[in-house]
């Protein structure tokens, strides 16, 4: 980094003004370590950056997306793609008290963290006792980028399995609008129904797109 005076490098820089007066490509720069021949650790960030549209680009990217940029092997991909998933699991709420659910706001200010920038459909289950408080989540299926394939079967087993009474279902949409498909109202619309035999509530279906949200309970279209 012979282009940069040596106080604002990123790692001396971070010791002087803390990591919040930083920018995006200084802190990924710290991340990588060091640069490759020709490209300085900074110069190597700027290109990470540049690929994958920014840092928020950068939650989505997968290991193959990072390994296009020059320089960037199959252990530095590894590494951005851990040091993104561990800022994420330090946005979950933590565990010792148990998460109690009563609104779909709550519902996905939990979920948004975990899944809303994910790069391919997952669809799970929170699965709740009879104060609505959380037992355990569960993903049951990821998909395509526009589809995945959930069984009443596999809904109602892992919440049978948990003893939980009420859960919720939820997804993401990776396209970034959370405005439910024809497909998602019936399929909610069917694992309600199989919820009222099983005697376990759906109490909603929450669909997630990056920091947005949908309720189909607060839409409506729980049932016919």
């Amino acid at each position: 980094m012979k282009i940069v005076a040596p106080h604002d490098r990123p790692r001396e820089k971070l010791e002087r003004v803390g990591a919040g007066g930083l920018g995006d490509n200084e802190l990924l720069a710290i991340v990588l370590g060091h640069g490759v021949p020709r490209s300085s650790a900074l110069e190597l960030a700027n290109a990470v950056l540049d690929a994958v549209g920014g840092l928020h680009g950068l939650a989505r990217a997968t290991t193959d997306d990072l390994r296009r940029v020059p320089g960037i092997g199959e252990a530095r991909a590894s590494q951005l793609i851990a040091a993104v998933e561990a800022g994420r699991r330090t946005l979950v709420r933590a565990r010792r008290d148990r998460s109690q659910f009563m609104t779909a706001r709550e519902v996905a200010e939990f979920l948004v963290p975990q899944f809303g920038t994910r790069p391919v459909e997952q669809f799970g289950v929170i699965l709740l006792d009879t104060k609505h408080r959380l037992l355990r989540t569960t993903v049951l299926s990821v998909g395509t980028l526009d589809a995945s394939i959930v069984h009443p079967r596999e809904v109602f087993r892992a919440a049978a399995s948990a003893g939980a009474a009420a859960l919720v279902l939820f997804h993401n949409h990776p396209s970034g609008d959370p405005t439910p498909s024809a497909d998602d109202i019936t399929l909610t619309r069917r694992l309600v129904q199989a919820g009222d035999l099983m005697g376990i509530t759906v109490l909603d279906h929450v669909i997630i797109a990056e920091s947005r949200f949908c309720s189909l309970k607060d839409r409506g279209d729980l049932t016919l």
